[in-house]
């Protein structure tokens, strides 16, 4: 068995807490260095690399001297805010030794289920990689209520690893990974080393609550594999305290737990876009466009609009009909209603001069439409 990292090309790392802050004692600043050197190696080998990253909370009750983890929310808040600091500063000192930039990121479930931000956060994290930045993600503890919660960095970094159309995920933590029964109390238990996310018989294997320095356990691990498999993406389990271990998983070593994804990548975008949408308008377009989307998968530009129906927003779903009305295609668009009908029947270059802004020279990219 070969570990799927090493032909991954996009990838999220999340690190939890317990290990991120030595089990609650402070910022393991050499942990933090040894996550740095990881991921500059497997950024050498052309890989681009999003880090998850719990620890704030952990941190900031640690400076605060908390002995434990509060349950208010507000004090949750306060110590994020105080640990955010630390964390941050420690992350940019260690990449800085290998002559990387990071940036930081906080996001909140409004952030990924309002699609306007959705495609926003995902722009901003795709023009990161681009710039060869490594981007740093924590939930924004700071703002968040019980209601917008993730509840833990493990759904947290399935949900960017959707958002970024990732090849994997990898989640460190301080297990070796997911074994058929707790091995502290049941010594028959066997360690799992491959399986396929999202089956029952997983979710029955990963009973347990979290550490006390952190929010999540392996369930919580089980379902954010479940959930970065929606989008064809791979997970892997492994122990964070293992000696370079991202660097071997990218050599195709099997370390941890590896849950497969039951479909790939593009086969579950495509179904999601083709089946799972509610559409919002339509895009009539000239017979040459229609053609050019429904048998060369191109990507529809605005001259080749003929005409726009309905009303909606930047990211929503759309259908796109021939002249006769047949649908060819359905898709998530760069422009609004309003928009489009401005720049409809416009060549590309004209888009700033009309609009005073170009966000995107397609009106929907081939990556975010499906061919009928």
């Amino acid at each position: 068995m070969q570990s799927v990292i090493h032909a991954g090309s996009r990838l999220v790392v999340k690190v939890g807490s317990s290990l991120v802050t030595n089990d609650g004692k402070g910022l393991d600043l050499a942990a933090l260095a040894r996550w740095a050197a990881e991921i500059a190696d497997l950024k050498r080998r052309g890989k681009q690399v999003v880090l998850v990253s719990s620890g704030a909370i952990a941190e900031g009750c640690q400076r605060l001297g908390w002995s434990s983890r509060p349950k208010a929310v507000h004090e949750l808040q306060a110590a994020a805010a105080v640990g955010q600091m630390g964390l941050c500063q420690a992350y940019e000192s260690a990449f800085r030794e290998f002559g990387l930039q990071t940036a930081q990121v906080l996001l909140t479930h409004e952030d990924l289920t309002d699609r306007t931000r959705y495609l926003n956060a995902r722009s901003t994290l795709t023009s990161l990689l681009n710039l060869n930045v490594v981007p740093i993600i924590n939930e924004n503890d700071t703002v968040v209520t019980d209601e917008i919660r993730f509840g833990d960095n493990d759904t947290l970094g399935a949900l960017v690893t959707n958002l970024i159309e990732a090849d994997a995920l990898v989640i460190l933590t301080d297990q070796q990974g997911l074994y058929t029964a707790d091995p502290r109390k049941n010594p028959d238990a066997e360690f799992v080393h491959e399986a396929v996310a999202g089956t029952p018989e997983l979710e029955a294997m990963a009973g347990g609550a979290g550490s006390s320095v952190g929010t999540g356990g392996m369930m919580t691990k089980i379902l954010a594999a479940k959930r970065a498999a929606r989008s064809g993406a791979a997970t892997v389990i492994a122990c964070g305290r293992e000696l370079n271990v991202l660097s071997r998983l990218a050599d195709g070593e099997a370390i941890g737990t590896q849950l497969l994804a039951p479909t790939s990548r593009m086969t579950a975008r495509k179904q999601w876009l083709a089946d799972h949408l509610i559409l919002t308008g339509r895009l009539v377009l000239d017979s040459g466009a229609a053609l050019a989307v429904r048998q060369k998968r191109s990507s529809l530009l605005p001259i080749g609009v003929l005409r726009v129906e309905g009303d909606f927003l930047r990211g929503e779903a759309v259908a796109c009909v021939d002249e006769s009305g047949v649908e060819v295609a359905r898709g998530l668009v760069n422009y609004s209603s309003d928009e489009a009908r401005l720049i409809m029947q416009k060549p590309t270059r004209a888009i700033e001069g009309i609009l005073g802004y170009l966000v995107e020279p397609e009106l929907i990219h081939r990556d975010n439409m499906v061919a009928l």
